[in-house]
C-alpha cells in the first residue's frame, strides 16, 4: 500500500482503527477474498462511525481514487451473498 486512507480529523484513535480496518477489507476483498461474514462486520462497524450516506459515499470516492478499489462495489456484491461465500472484487 502506497497511499493514505482517507479519514476524518476528528475521529478517535479507535474509529481511525476501525476505519482502516474496513478499508483494509475492501483492499483483501480485491486481494485475495474475504467472507461475506468478516466483510459485512467490518462494514457495520464503518457505519457506526460513518452513518451519514453522504459521508460515506464522499470517503469511498476518496478512498477509490488513491487506492484504485471500489467499496461501493464490494458492499454491493456482499450485499447478494449469502453468509458462507467468498467476496471476491475484480481490480
Amino acid at each position: 500500500m502506497d497511499y493514505n486512507y482517507p479519514i476524518v480529523e476528528d475521529w478517535t484513535v479507535e474509529e481511525l482503527v476501525t476505519v482502516m480496518e474496513f478499508y483494509e477489507s475492501v483492499e483483501k476483498a480485491y486481494e485475495t477474498g474475504i467472507s461475506r461474514v468478516k466483510f459485512m462486520g467490518a462494514y457495520r462497524a464503518f457505519k457506526e462511525i460513518v452513518p451519514s450516506k453522504s459521508e460515506e459515499k464522499k470517503l469511498f470516492k476518496e478512498f477509490e481514487k488513491v487506492s484504485g478499489y471500489s467499496s461501493y462495489s464490494i458492499v454491493s456484491a456482499a450485499r447478494d451473498l449469502k453468509d458462507e461465500e467468498m467476496i471476491k472484487g475484480k481490480v
